[in-house]
C-alpha cells in the first residue's frame, strides 16, 4: 500500500519548461533582476533573460537544432549557462549537461552515449572540449564557446554570434509528458554513470511539487553555487527559483571566502548547499569574519547531512537549516522539509536527522530488501529499515539505452527503487540510513558508513572523513576510515579508532584508518567511495 505525502496534491501544468517559467510573466516582473554574476556584478533582468533565451533558441534552430537533437552543455555556473540551457530547451532540443571537472575522455564518452551533435562550452574548458568534440566528430562551427572570440576569429561561434543572428524562436510541437528535456548522467559514485531521461513533465512536476514547500519569493536573493549541470542546481535554481521570480546570485565554483563575501555583499536570504559546505560553515574560523545575518534558510541536499553538523551551522549562523532528499532519477527532489521546518503543517519542526516528508503527489514504500515485504508503518517511533521506493510524476522515463537497468530500477507499478536504506517515523518523516550498496557487512551485522562519517566529523581535529568496507587478512569485511586532519593537529590512527569505539556498538568500530589530504567527492558533494576502494588491505 505505501504511505502518501501529507501535503495536498498540487496541479501539474501540461506545458514545457520554458512555458512554465516564462510564458505569461507579469509585466511588473520583467524588470526584476533574474541573475547576478558574482564575479563581475553583471546583472540580467527577466526581460533580458527571456529575450536572450528566445534569440539563442532561434540561432540553434537555424543551425538545425530542434526536436530530437541533443546538445552537450559543458560550463561552470554563469548567466551564460542559464541562457544556453533554456535556449536549448526552448528550441525543442534535449540538453545533456556535463560535469565541468570531466576530462576530454569523460566528455567524449557522454557525448557519444547521448548522441549529441553540438557542444556548448567556455574558454576555460575549451582544450578538453575541443579534444572531445574532435573525437566524436563535432565540427568547429558546432562547438560553441560562449565567452570566446567568435566564429570569424576562431571558427567557434560565441554567445554574441548566437544573439546577433536575430532569428525568431522556433514554433516547436512536442508532448511534455514524453519529450526529453534533459539528459543528466547519474553521478557514478559506485559505478559507470547512466543517462537519466527526464521529460519536460518530470521537471515541471518537480518544480510544482517543491514550490509551496520551499516558499521562495521575488524578494529572495538566492546563492547559486550548486553546479547548474547537476540536477539539484538545475531544478531548484535554474527552474524553481526563476519561476518564483527570485534573484540568483551566481558563483562559478565554491570558495569559502567568496561564498561568505557574496552573502555579505548581496544580502543573500536563501542558500542551497551540499554537506561539504556545511562542514566548512561549521568549522572554519573564516566564517566569523563576515556578516551573514541576512540568511533565512540553508537547504542541504545531494548527500546526507548529519543532524549535529546541521545544528552547529544553524547555531553559528543563526539560520534555519533544512534537509531534503532526492536523486537524478527523481528530477531530483522526492523529500523535503518546508521552509519553516514543518511548524505550520505539523506544529513542530522535523528533526534534522530526517530528510523531511514525501513531496506532494507521491507515494512511498519502505521494503525489506531480504524478504521483499513492505515494512510496517509505525504507530510510534521509527519503522524497521528497508529500501525506499518512490512513485510520482517526478520519476524518470528511464535510463538511456539501458532497458535492463530501467526495469530493475522502476517496477511494473511505477515505483522507483532508490537503492537507499531508510526508515519512517509515526509522523511520516523519512530518515535515510545509507546506500544499500555501501552497507558494510561485518560478522553478519550491517554497518552504515554515513553514521560513522557523521561521528568522525564531530572530532575537533577532523576536517573531513569517509568510511568504506575493506577486506582484512582473514577475508572479513571491516570498516576503514579515511580522515583529513585539521591543519596543525597531530591526530593518530589509534586516537581515531578509540574515539569511535567509545561511542558505537562494538561491531560498528572503525578498524583501520588512513590519513589523506582530501576526500574525493562529486561536484554535488557525494563521497566517491569507488576512488577510495581497494580490493584487499
Amino acid at each position: 500500500m505505501g504511505f502518501t505525502s501529507p501535503f495536498p496534491d498540487v496541479h501539474i501544468p501540461e506545458v514545457s519548461v520554458f512555458d512554465l517559467l516564462f510564458s505569461g510573466i507579469d509585466q511588473t516582473d520583467l524588470d526584476r533582476v533574474a541573475l547576478i554574476d558574482a564575479a563581475d556584478g553583471v546583472r540580467t533582468t527577466y526581460r533580458d533573460l527571456i529575450d536572450r533565451v528566445d534569440a539563442t533558441a532561434g540561432a540553434l534552430a537555424a543551425r538545425g537544432i530542434g526536436v530530437g537533437a541533443v546538445v552537450g552543455l559543458l560550463a561552470p555556473n554563469s548567466s551564460l549557462f542559464a541562457t544556453a540551457f533554456h535556449g536549448i530547451l526552448r528550441a525543442g532540443a534535449t540538453a545533456t549537461t556535463i560535469n565541468a571537472l570531466f576530462t576530454a575522455h569523460d566528455i567524449a564518452k557522454q557525448l557519444t552515449d547521448a548522441k549529441a551533435t553540438m557542444l556548448i562550452t567556455v574558454t576555460a574548458l575549451l582544450p578538453q572540449a575541443q579534444q572531445a568534440a574532435e573525437a566524436v566528430g563535432i565540427t568547429p562551427e558546432r562547438l560553441i564557446v560562449l565567452d570566446g572570440d567568435g566564429e570569424s576569429a576562431s571558427g567557434h561561434p560565441n554567445a554574441d554570434d548566437l544573439l546577433a543572428h536575430k532569428a525568431p524562436a522556433p514554433q516547436v510541437d512536442f508532448d511534455p509528458a514524453t519529450h526529453l528535456a534533459v539528459l543528466p548522467y547519474s553521478s557514478g559514485t559506485t559505478g559507470n554513470p547512466k543517462g537519466v531521461m527526464l521529460t519536460h513533465r518530470n521537471l515541471v512536476a518537480n518544480v510544482a511539487q517543491i514550490r509551496p514547500l520551499l516558499a521562495m519569493g521575488s524578494d529572495d536573493k538566492i546563492l547559486a553555487v550548486l553546479p547548474f549541470f547537476h540536477i539539484y542546481g538545475m531544478t531548484v535554481l535554474l527552474n524553481a527559483a526563476l519561476q518564483a521570480r527570485a534573484t540568483l546570485v551566481v558563483m562559478p565554483r565554491f570558495d569559502l571566502g567568496a561564498f561568505l563575501e557574496t552573502i555579505q555583499e548581496h544580502r543573500i536570504t536563501y542558500g542551497f548547499i551540499a554537506p561539504p559546505v556545511a562542514v566548512a560553515l561549521a568549522k572554519h574560523p573564516l566564517v566569523d569574519e563576515y556578516e551573514t545575518s541576512s540568511l533565512r534558510v540553508l537547504m542541504s541536499g545531494a548527500a546526507p547531512l548529519d543532524a549535529e553538523l546541521g545544528s552547529a551551522v544553524a547555531k553559528r549562523l543563526s539560520v534555519r537549516v533544512l534537509q531534503g532528499f532526492g536523486m537524478s532519477e527523481l528530477s531530483p527532489v522526492s523529500h523535503c522539509m518546508p521552509a519553516d521546518g514543518g511548524r505550520q503543517f505539523f506544529g513542530e519542526a522535523a528533526p534534522l536527522s530526517s530528510c523531511g516528508w514525501p513531496l506532494p503527489n507521491t507515494v512511498n514504500k519502505i521494503v525489506d530488501p531480504t524478504t521483499g515485504e513492505e515494512v510496517a508503518y509505525p504507530a510510534r517511533g521509527l519503522s524497521e529499515p528497508g529500501e525506499l521506493w518512490v512513485k510520482g510524476p517526478n520519476v524518470m522515463a528511464g535510463y538511456l539505452g539501458n532497458e535492463e537497468a530501467t526495469t530493475t530500477t522502476i517496477d511494473p507499478d511505477g515505483f522507483l527503487h532508490t537503492g537507499d536504506l531508510a526508515q519512517v517515523d509515526h509522523a511520516g518523516r523519512v530518515f535515510i540510513v545509507d546506500r544499500l550498496k555501501e552497507l558494510i557487512k561485518y560478522k553478519g551485522y550491517q554497518v552504515p558508513p554515513a553514521e560513522l562519517e557523521a561521528l568522525l566529523l564531530t572530532h575537533p581535529a577532523v576536517t573531513d572523513a569517509a568510511v568504506i568496507g575493506v577486506t582484512d587478512a582473514d577475508g572479513e569485511e571491516i570498516p576503514k576510515a579515511f580522515v583529513v586532519r585539521q591543519p596543525g593537529t597531530h591526530l593518530t590512527a589509534d586516537e581515531v579508532i578509540e574515539f569511535v569505539a567509545r561511542q558505537v556498538a562494538p561491531y560498528k568500530k572503525v578498524r583501520q584508518v588512513e590519513f589523506i589530504d582530501v576526500i574525493p567527492k562529486s561536484a554535488s558533494g557525494k563521497i566517491l567511495r569507488k576512488d577510495l576502494r581497494t580490493p584487499t588491505v
